[in-house]
């Protein structure tokens, strides 16, 4: 039987409306999937770091080059460390932290655009600061009030040379800045000031991870290695993935409405889907408990004066807590072991090598076109810094209470990053089910639709 041509044309018109409606179906559903995947940011970029090695997305035995598993740093860091470093943030004493936060990048020009106002740091008034921060006698000229949303952000220049009894301001061999030079600096209160997506973006904000990476990814194979580098790379990861895990937890859903809440995409887009970068995580997390651990007596007979007796009674009792809990010392006793490593003839040149390496990575902190994104950049990785400091001595001996020296600024960031970590941990913990749950769910969707539309055309082809 001959077709007419008007029916030819209907066979036609009917064939192509099904394309275009399986066209649509596909691009409406993939675009649903990808709504909530955020454009790169500052520390939420991480596909560019080094590829290492990947294993089984299972997180169970012991944590790799640490001496505690991973349900156990769970359970200890929900029932013990979680809670006390929460409290212990919140004191007078570790909710101020002086940091430079106007330095040239020593590097290359800055041209980082940052678009929301979360970007500027909300400074403090003087009037705020403890009487002990404070430089004596030094009066304040202006009243400033503490306040976000100005790009250029004034910063209340602070002095600080008055340091607590028992401090020292000697710089620490492993970081870049000098914390003896005070006239930049200014004192940040943390709890005005969290850590959270700002909407930096652009190539400056990814050129710093790949600078960040370049110090430690060599051009030959990572089974080339030594245990020095290897460690260094999954410090480096670890905070990544933390940083990263941070911006998931508080992100702006809505500009619009000024929404704010979970992205668990950008967890598992970032995180979760590399399980390399889940266990170098939890490994940093043991490696810096593992160096307040190691120095307790030192910590616990700090003075931490504010001038208010009660909260400072109350830091030294959460110290105490957070230092010699029973459970932490009977389940994981020795988080890390330090003692296997810069072992052999050329131990101290490779050291060396590496504290050079992590100098410089302290260094690109400055290169941060984010003012908030340098600040808590600057933090952890003094903090990072200082649990190097206290588990590697310059001399190559081991620390003790005598022998080891940190100042004020160095503790603050060291009980602070512990803290980031140990929310780092905890979100993963209860929310990473839920977030590959619904990835998985997500992905399953989108195959579903592409091989829906495969048909559709392999049908309409033969047509």
């Amino acid at each position: 039987m001959v077709k007419t041509e008007g029916e030819k044309k209907g066979r036609s018109r009917t064939r192509w409306f099904w394309v275009l409606l399986a066209l649509v179906a596909v691009l409406v559903a993939m675009a649903m999937s990808s709504k909530s995947s955020p454009r790169i940011t500052l520390f939420g970029a991480i596909d560019r770091a080094c590829q290492c090695a990947r294993g089984t997305p299972k997180f169970s035995g012991m944590v790799e080059d640490c001496c505690c598993d991973y349900e156990t740093v769970d359970r200890l860091n929900n029932e013990v460390l979680n809670p006390s470093l929460q409290e212990l943030v919140k004191t007078p004493f570790f909710r101020y932290f002086k940091v430079k936060l106007w330095c040239d990048c020593p590097f290359w020009p800055d041209d980082g655009m940052c678009r929301l106002r979360d970007c500027s740091v909300c400074e403090c008034p003087e009037s705020e600061f403890p009487k002990s921060f404070k430089e004596p006698h030094r009066l304040s000229t202006n009243d400033l009030i503490c306040q976000e949303g100005k790009p250029q952000a004034a910063v209340d220049r602070t002095l600080d040379s008055k340091a607590f009894r028992g401090w020292t301001e000697i710089d620490n061999p492993w970081t870049n800045d000098d914390e003896t030079d005070n006239d930049e600096m200014t004192y940040v209160n943390l709890q005005l000031n969290p850590e959270r997506y700002t909407g930096y973006t652009g190539p400056s904000a990814r050129r710093i991870w790949d600078a960040v990476y370049s110090e430690n990814c060599p051009k030959y194979p990572s089974q080339e290695l030594c245990q020095e580098e290897k460690i260094l790379y999954k410090l480096i990861s670890g905070l990544h993935s933390s940083i990263s895990i941070h911006i998931a937890a508080d992100y702006l859903l809505d500009e619009a409405t000024n929404l704010w809440g979970q992205n668990l995409s950008l967890m598992y887009d970032r995180v979760l889907k590399y399980p390399d970068r889940v266990r170098n995580l939890y490994f940093i997390y043991l490696f810096v408990l593992r160096a307040v651990t190691k120095a307790p007596d030192y910590l616990e007979q700090a003075e931490y004066d504010t001038g208010d007796p009660n909260e400072d009674l109350k830091t030294h009792s959460l110290i105490k807590q957070l230092l010699y809990n029973p459970k932490l010392q009977a389940a994981c006793p020795i988080p890390f072991d330090e003692a296997k490593l810069w072992k052999g003839q050329n131990g101290p040149e490779l050291k060396q090598k590496i504290q050079q390496q992590f100098r410089n990575i302290s260094a690109l902190m400055d290169c941060v076109g984010c003012e908030k994104c340098r600040l808590w950049g600057k933090l952890q990785v003094l903090g990072l810094g200082t649990a190097l400091k206290i588990l590697f001595s310059v001399d190559g001996q081991e620390n003790s209470a005598q022998t080891l020296q940190l100042q004020r600024n160095e503790v603050i960031a060291l009980m602070n990053l512990l803290n980031r970590l140990s929310e780092s941990v905890k979100f993963v913990h209860e929310m990473g089910p839920t977030a590959e749950r619904i990835m998985e769910g997500h992905l399953s969707a989108r195959t579903t639709l592409i091989s829906t539309w495969k048909i559709f055309w392999s049908y309409l082809s033969k047509t």
